[in-house]
């Protein structure tokens, strides 16, 4: 497995989790283009200068938001907002009803749950063969089982994207996104322990992600309720929804095909991550 490059990360002042999908080995020996997909934590509180060195330096044309409504409104317009260069579009991969958070896809169930504590929690049903897998792999199977047409969505337009580079983000830029961006790295040819550890890279800078949740009124509640390890991302966790994938379907490509992602539009997707 090769170490992550420190130059994939992108620093700016109002996003802690920031990094180009760029520069990860292939199974055919190649790698994947810099400046293509990025994929970040939320982006409401971008300064000035992270919006031009975005749009202007990277050449930032499109925002792929995979959060609520509900998350949207309540966060309000963040600068790119005001672009015109700049499309966003949405696709939740939670189900529309609730209170207004998903911080929720923890690695452990905290062990003293406050009153209340389930109305900060968008309500999913999960799959009977899925019950006694760990929370966090919980969560994103039921992203892949309950919201495939916005999983697919999302794929889907970063395939169709023109010129410039697009951006999926979440809140924390962890769960939501890293499931959408595993799909997208093994459409482009990322070997299962290098999407394994590029999910796994987000755990450097947890604890920023973490401060800045906090600091919103919108995931306060869901950030004080349990520790900076609960949201730490785990390598086995994203290695056992691959793992689960290919036992069911033959792997990702082939969860895409069954879904209505196919060959074509995985060959869009994988000449933008390659091309």
């Amino acid at each position: 497995m090769s170490s992550p490059r420190e130059d994939r990360w992108i620093r700016l002042d109002g996003a802690a989790n920031v990094r180009d999908l760029g520069g990860l080995p292939t199974d055919d020996g190649g790698r994947t283009t810099p400046g293509r997909i990025l994929r970040s934590d939320n982006l409401q509180t971008l300064s000035a200068a992270d919006v031009r060195r975005l749009v202007g330096e990277l050449g930032l044309r499109e925002v792929i938001d995979l959060r609520t409504t509900a998350e949207i409104l309540l966060e309000g317009r963040g600068p790119l907002r005001e672009l015109a260069e700049v499309t966003h579009r949405h696709f939740s991969l939670l189900p529309e009803r609730g209170h207004h958070t998903d911080v929720f896809a923890v690695e452990e169930p905290p062990e003293d749950l406050p009153a209340g504590w389930g109305e900060t929690l968008l309500p999913r049903q999960v799959a009977e063969h899925d019950q006694d897998e760990p929370p966090a792999v919980r969560s994103y199977l039921g992203y892949l089982g309950q919201r495939s047409d916005a999983v697919v969505g999302a794929l889907r337009a970063l395939a169709a994207q023109g010129s410039g580079a697009a951006v999926v983000h979440c809140a924390a830029g962890k769960d939501r996104t890293g499931v959408v961006v595993a799909l997208a790295l093994a459409v482009a040819g990322v070997p299962h322990e290098e999407i394994v550890a590029d999910y796994a890279l987000t755990a450097e800078v947890i604890d920023a992600i973490v401060a800045r949740l906090a600091a919103s009124p919108t995931y306060a509640e869901d950030m004080v309720s349990r520790d900076v390890a609960s949201h730490t991302p785990r390598a086995e966790t994203m290695d056992r929804v691959l793992t689960l994938l290919d036992e069911r379907f033959g792997g990702p490509l082939g969860w895409l095909t069954a879904h209505g992602f196919g060959p074509e539009e995985q060959a869009a997707l994988r000449a933008r991550l390659r091309g």
